[in-house]
């Protein structure tokens, strides 16, 4: 039980860390924007993260998403992975962890795409059905251009022993059972050309086989890099996945720390390429339901969005497992989730469900 620092409300709804309520995030944003600046500042300190995007005037500009960082001498971007060292732009790609994994895999498309359904056989898929005795080459990279206080795999931020991978050492981790490759994370976009160069080269070794490209993103990446996507994914049968996290602007800032402009945009214009390819479906969306800020008012809003791009793009409501600074949030009730999915059909969608059911609890929340 927590207490808004703005309207007094005390409810299990509302983060201690973050200890603003939804309807003060969006109406009186105003009046907490410096608090909230406050509680993402904390949670990178800790890191040895910048606070905020650095902003040096005649520093050395990355344009690899929207953060824009410009670097003075000695400073960091805003992922930790980009540093100017005597005005040179230095960074550390191949930050990430890897593995197989048996497909289907808990994928949040793994209900549409190539690997776990019946679509894309024979082009795009070993299988009529979901490709069983196949499996995935994921790739978790250790950097993320949000600043998430939900985060669910906030253990990137810790230092690792690991070094780095170079493109052509994880391209040769692809071998003959390897149907996909999936980049996520943290979030592919401050790591973009390193994931595309190992792509390349893992579909050069044999252009016939079979190989998709799919992404699991924020979207804030810049449009260079998301064209680069999107024809990777369009022409190996893969999809990239935007997690939508919310719609409201402010509401996006305090969770995630960024705004959700730039995914907003790039979501949109990724929707014009969808029809190049029905099935299976290029552009997939998530959002977490974070119970208290991820409400009904929040899923509509989302939803009425993708439907105007169009209503066939499929949609995934996931359950939220408290974790990193929201930890003291419940989990997300059944009643919450089929609501939720009943909003979103009724702005239009087609395709809608609800993901990582198991962590549903069954105790009504207030919303």
């Amino acid at each position: 039980m927590a207490r808004c620092i703005s309207c007094g409300k005390e409810s299990r709804l509302v983060s201690e860390n973050l200890s603003v309520c939804v309807d003060c995030i969006r109406d009186r944003y105003d009046s907490v924007i410096g608090h909230i600046r406050e509680v993402h500042a904390r949670a990178r300190i800790e890191f040895h993260l910048p606070s905020i995007p650095p902003r040096t005037p005649d520093g050395i500009e990355c344009d690899l998403c929207i953060n824009n960082c410009r670097m003075g001498l000695g400073e960091k971007g805003y992922c930790g992975i980009r540093k100017n060292e005597a005005g040179k732009l230095v960074t550390t790609n191949g930050c990430l962890d890897w593995y197989h994994d048996p497909l289907p895999t808990n994928c949040v498309a793994d209900w549409v795409c190539a690997g776990g359904s019946h679509t894309g056989y024979p082009t795009y898929s070993h299988r009529r059905e979901a490709e069983f005795g196949y499996k995935n080459l994921a790739v978790f990279y250790r950097t993320c251009s949000f600043d998430c206080l939900y985060c669910q795999n906030w253990h990137f931020r810790q230092p690792t022993p690991k070094s780095p991978i170079a493109p052509d050492d994880l391209a040769r981790a692809v071998d003959s059972k390897t149907s996909c490759i999936c980049y996520f994370g943290g979030d592919p976009a401050p790591q973009i050309p390193h994931a595309i160069k190992t792509s390349k080269l893992a579909r050069e070794h044999d252009l016939h086989r079979i190989l998709r490209i799919c992404w699991e993103t924020n979207g804030a990446m810049s449009r260079a890099s998301l064209e680069k996507m999107l024809h990777l994914s369009l022409n190996s049968g893969g999809c990239v996945k935007f997690d939508l996290k919310a719609f409201t602007p402010q509401l996006n800032l305090a969770l995630c720390g960024v705004s959700n402009t730039r995914t907003l945009e790039n979501f949109e214009y990724a929707s014009s390429f969808i029809h190049r390819r029905e099935e299976p479906p290029l552009l997939v969306a998530s959002t977490l339901l974070i119970p208290g800020y991820i409400d009904l008012k929040e899923v509509k809003a989302i939803a009425r969005f993708i439907a105007r791009l169009d209503p066939h793009i499929p949609y995934v409501l996931l359950a939220f497992h408290p974790h990193f600074l929201m930890s003291d949030l419940p989990t997300t009730s059944k009643e919450h989730a089929h609501q939720a999915l009943s909003a979103a059909r009724e702005k239009g969608l087609s395709r809608v469900r609800i993901g990582n059911t198991h962590l549903l609890s069954n105790s009504y929340e207030e919303r």
